[in-house]
This record gives structure tokens, sequence and C-alpha cells, in this order.
């Protein structure tokens, strides 16, 4: 059997609005085998997002366990969490949220800069740039690298995110909606380097999408629906 990368215990996630509770989640639980690429089918509404956003460190659950590489992520202090997200997790979102005044190189090492204190980044930069630029290379945006995120397509805007995503070679990469704002060849794109990453680099995939030719792609689909889980296809 393969390591267990992630897994999710009971989760139950509740916003509040008032004095009415909305369960957005109902319970749910999931295992993510190390170097899967697994994809959250579901439609609007379902939950998806929700459930990768705790899968991924950015929310905490009302109920339930993210178990990552052994570990029960929320019962680290804050701190643990931040520098796992920082070190390990990579998240590429529907909306591209690059800086529009940065160039394709210099949102490629936002992470990067986040992380390194900024007495040390006169030093560190040099390798830091090596790298923003191999991985702009091997995703074909290394001709872009001075351009501004106007100046792209949508498709090239999406890459400059993956990149930014993967700069730091996390060891699972959270995808939400990846496609959705692409026409369905520059999607098809899209989807051929995240099956690259986990086919080459054995790279952890964790998607959510409504799309099933999308869902097709993938190893292992889940079905989410009124925030469970209905089946595994």
């Amino acid at each position: 059997m393969s390591e267990i990368i992630l897994e999710a215990r009971d989760l139950a996630k509740d916003y509040w609005m008032g004095p009415s509770r909305l369960r957005v989640l109902q319970g749910v639980s999931l295992s993510v085998p190390r170097s899967e690429f697994l994809c959250i089918l579901g439609p609007s509404g379902s939950g998806k997002s929700t459930l990768l956003h705790l899968l991924g460190l950015l929310d905490r659950p009302s109920v339930g366990r993210v178990i990552f590489e052994g570990e029960d992520a929320f019962a680290q202090p804050k701190r643990w969490r931040d520098r796992l997200r920082n070190q390990a997790i990579g998240f590429v979102f529907q909306f591209y949220y690059l800086m529009p005044d940065l160039t394709v190189l210099e949102n490629t090492l936002l992470p990067a800069m986040i992380r390194t204190p900024l007495i040390r980044w006169p030093l560190a930069r040099r390798a830091h740039r090596q790298r923003a630029v191999q991985v702009l290379e091997d995703l074909g945006m290394g001709h872009r690298l001075q351009h501004l995120p106007r100046e792209l397509s949508g498709g090239e805007r999406q890459r400059v995110a993956m990149a930014r995503a993967l700069v730091h070679e996390p060891r699972v990469l959270f995808a939400d909606e990846p496609t959705g704002n692409l026409d369905s060849v520059t999607g098809g794109e899209i989807m051929r380097v995240l099956q690259g990453l986990n086919r080459k680099q054995g790279l952890t995939v964790v998607m959510v999408t409504h799309d099933e030719r999308v869902a097709a792609q993938a190893h292992r689909v889940l079905h989410l629906a009124d925030g469970r889980l209905l089946h595994d296809a």
C-alpha cells in the first residue's frame, strides 16, 4: 500500500449567519496516498473549495482532523501550520492572484521573498532566482520573464500561478478549479502540465472541479454533494 501523505477525518465546517448555522461540510473523511492525483468533483455550492481550504490548512475545521504526514495539523501551533504551508504545500486557484505591477519572474519569487528574512535576501536571491527561472522555463514561460500579467494570456497567467506554487518544491499541490477561467484548449494544456508534474516528479495533486471531463484525467475521483462524499469512482 502506498504511503498516506494526507488524511481528513470526519471534517465538518460551519458558518454562522447571525444566530443561524450553515454546515457546509458534513463529516468528510478521505485519505490521499503520496504521488496520487486525486480529484474531488462536485457542483457549485457542494463544499469542494471549503474542503480544499481545510486540507491545505488555509482554514480550520469546526469538527474533525487533518493529518499531514502523520501529524495532526490543527493540534499543532499556528506557526507550525504556517511553516508547513510555506515549505510543503502549493496552491493554484481559478483566479490567478498575480500582483499586477510585478513581472512574471517577480511574481514567481514572491514565496521565497516572504519566507526569507530581509537581511538574508541579498545572499539568497541568486539561488532563488535560478530556481524560479528554471520552474518558469519548465512551464514554457522562460520567454516571458520580464512581462507583466496584463501582457499575458489566461493560460500564461495560470502557468505563472503554477510556477509560484511550485517554486518551493511542495510535496502536495492543491488546485481549485485550475481550468475554470480558461477555454477548453488552454484548460487541456494546464491539465497536461499537472499530469506531467504528477507523473514525472511524483507530486501529489489534490484538485477540485465541477467539470467531469477535467476530473476524468485524475487517478481517482471522489464525488461531493451537499457537503458529503457520495462514492469513490
